[in-house]
């Protein structure tokens, strides 16, 4: 059964909007990380199964220089360990159990999953590790990289990001192959740099606050996509009208309700960045709406 969305007032859609909702990309957060911890392979595999049309991941380097999936720069929220992520080594956050501070399965979920080696749910992710797991997936997959920042190693996080991404063939956009990257950041300095270093790269500039520059609709040079929180979007809807109006797409981040997804259907937004990509995809299957 389609259930019909209520349309906004013509003076409310703005130059850009769609004249009809359509349904937007569906990327996992962290993974699928209501139902398993952030940033581990098993709620990598866990969104893959629940069909999301790509998955989300934050970038830091290890003082030997690896990319590991971290969203937060100290330890302690995610893990048994201690200290600031780009003090330790590989092999030392390799040691650590990132797993098990996550209270397990939701309500809707009957079963965890794992890698063969039994260790998805509680070891340090690699970027390498992720693509692999994307790359297996062996369907059309999205993957959005957001470097953090500020970092001790600046400039070197991009560089070796895109160094990695050259080095899978994913550094620029090529058709027919299954696995696309998109690389975010909410810094402007980074986006920019990560034009310069792979100009072909799809980038989006992530805002939880409202920029002086959108209130023309204008994002920061070397971006192609605006990333608004849901909260900023839910206060300031004109953003996606002026990002549209200029011909950029809009991600959302972090949408897990259905009164939010349904409000950022009305405003014809792209893509949309959540927790619960099973649940996102139930109500949008319910929704019946078309594909872009």
């Amino acid at each position: 059964m389609t259930t019909e969305l209520p349309y906004l007032p013509a003076a409310d859609r703005g130059p850009g909007r769609a004249t009809s909702p359509a349904r937007p990309l569906v990327f996992a957060h962290r993974g699928s990380s209501a139902a398993e911890p952030e940033h581990t392979l098993a709620a990598y595999l866990r969104a893959i199964e629940e069909g999301a049309d790509g998955v989300e991941c934050d970038v830091r380097l290890t003082r030997d220089g690896q990319l590991v999936c971290v969203h937060d720069r100290r330890l302690e929220r995610t893990s048994n360990g201690h200290g600031v992520v780009s003090t330790h080594t590989l092999a030392e956050l390799d040691k650590l159990d990132f797993g098990s501070w996550h209270p397990g399965p939701g309500e809707d979920d009957d079963e965890l999953i794992y890698d063969a080696s039994g260790e998805g749910r509680g070891r340090i992710l690699t970027l390498d590790r992720l693509l692999g797991a994307v790359h297996d997936a062996n369907r059309p997959m999205r993957l959005l990289i957001e470097t953090k920042h500020p970092t001790r190693y600046g400039a070197a996080v991009e560089e070796l990001l895109v160094e990695s991404l050259r080095r899978h063939g994913l550094h620029e956009p090529q058709g027919g192959r299954p696995v696309e990257v998109t690389v975010m950041s909410f810094s402007a300095l980074a986006v920019r740099r990560t034009r310069r270093l792979a100009p072909q790269l799809p980038t989006v500039m992530l805002m939880d606050l409202l920029p002086a520059g959108l209130r023309s609709g204008r994002l920061p040079f070397g971006s192609r996509i605006g990333g608004p929180g849901v909260r900023l979007l839910r206060a300031h809807p004109e953003i996606a009208h002026r990002l549209h109006a200029r011909g950029h797409q809009v991600y959302v981040w972090t949408v897990n309700e259905s009164a939010d997804l349904d409000y950022l259907i009305e405003l014809g937004v792209e893509g949309v960045i959540t927790d619960r990509p099973g649940f996102v995809r139930r109500r949008l299957d319910e929704l019946g709406l078309p594909r872009r």
